[in-house]
């Protein structure tokens, strides 16, 4: 009874790590192997009772659905829990910078905005001194007006005098549109900092951090002093949370949980890729590192950013790069 309880879960933890599964698909990938214990010769009839049982017992957490019965591994080794509980710190400061970032965006906007209120029209009264004398309207006042104050102007100061009257219209003209422009200039200044926010929101922290031929170290002590705080490059990556891992050392290939690895950070100079954050999926090179903030300062050495400086960046945001 307790061999089968120890396989069932120990596949359960390796094959699936914490992750919600139908519990007939880890009792098929179970007996699929030579030598497993058939379930008759246990004291649980069925697998509802065995799935029951491990809920019960706090080893799972197991949910009754339509489709049947879940489960999902509880890790309870202290280094999950210590990385776990780091994880959640990490999240719960990077939410806090995008609040600080949003207030202060929030700031500028109503800044750029005080003082710049619409000039509203001043409307008055119609009105005419002599009640014999007719009311006109001309819609074209301002250009009949200019062209006979035009034509006023020729005939009395001569050509070289309207020419200068037209620099300076023209110079005033230029200094409008110049104005209009530095505003305009301003609102797409302020729009690009709200899209590259937006960008930043997009390409937030994730839960999973796993990337093909980055460099990881094997901390679970469940495989035993053979590959414990051994190193590994990581060859594929299944479902986000599993990697299929070499062995540096001896080229023995595991699938393991990202729980079950932490990041490697090479000597300065080395090449590094960026596993979370805004910088996610680029590619550096570690100039330093910050031993007491736990952090590093990489420059970005591939995509549009490339030449970029990023500094404190997290030990656990890069790893080394086969």
């Amino acid at each position: 009874m307790r061999e089968f309880r120890n396989d069932f879960l120990e596949l359960l933890r390796r094959r699936f790590g914490t992750k919600r599964v139908h519990n007939n698909i880890v009792y098929n990938e179970y007996i699929s192997h030579r030598e497993h214990i058939h379930m008759n010769a246990t004291q649980w009839e069925t697998l509802t009772d065995f799935t029951k049982w491990l809920g019960r017992e706090g080893l799972c957490k197991v949910d009754e659905t339509p489709k049947g019965w879940y489960i999902q591994y509880i890790d309870r080794d202290p280094e999950t829990i210590r990385r776990q509980q780091e994880q959640e710190r990490k999240k719960k400061q990077d939410l806090d910078d995008e609040e600080k970032t949003a207030k202060f965006i929030e700031q500028q906007v109503r800044r750029g905005l005080e003082g710049k209120e619409l000039e509203k029209p001043v409307y008055t009264e119609l009105s005419r001194e002599n009640e014999e004398e007719k009311v006109t309207f001309n819609l074209n006042k301002g250009a009949s007006t200019s062209i006979a104050a035009s034509s006023k102007t020729s005939s009395v100061l001569g050509p070289n005098a309207l020419k200068m009257v037209e620099g300076a219209v023209k110079r005033k003209e230029s200094a409008h549109s110049s104005g209009q422009s530095k505003e305009k200039k301003k609102k797409s200044a302020l729009d690009e900092i709200m899209e590259l926010e937006e960008e930043k929101k997009r390409t937030s922290r994730r839960d999973y951090w796993l990337q093909p031929e980055i460099v990881v170290k094997i901390v679970t002590k469940k495989l035993g002093e053979k590959y414990h705080k051994k190193k590994a490059v990581v060859k594929e990556v299944i479902d986000k949370y599993t990697a299929v891992v070499k062995m540096i050392d001896s080229g023995d290939k595991l699938k393991l949980d990202q729980t079950h690895l932490e990041t490697v950070i090479p000597a300065p100079g080395k090449k590094v890729m960026v596993l979370n954050g805004g910088y996610r999926g680029n590619e550096g090179i570690l100039e330093s590192i910050n031993e007491k903030r736990f952090s590093a300062t990489i420059i970005i050495d591939s995509g549009p950013l490339k030449g970029r400086r990023v500094e404190d960046i997290q030990y656990e945001d890069i790893s080394k790069l086969a």
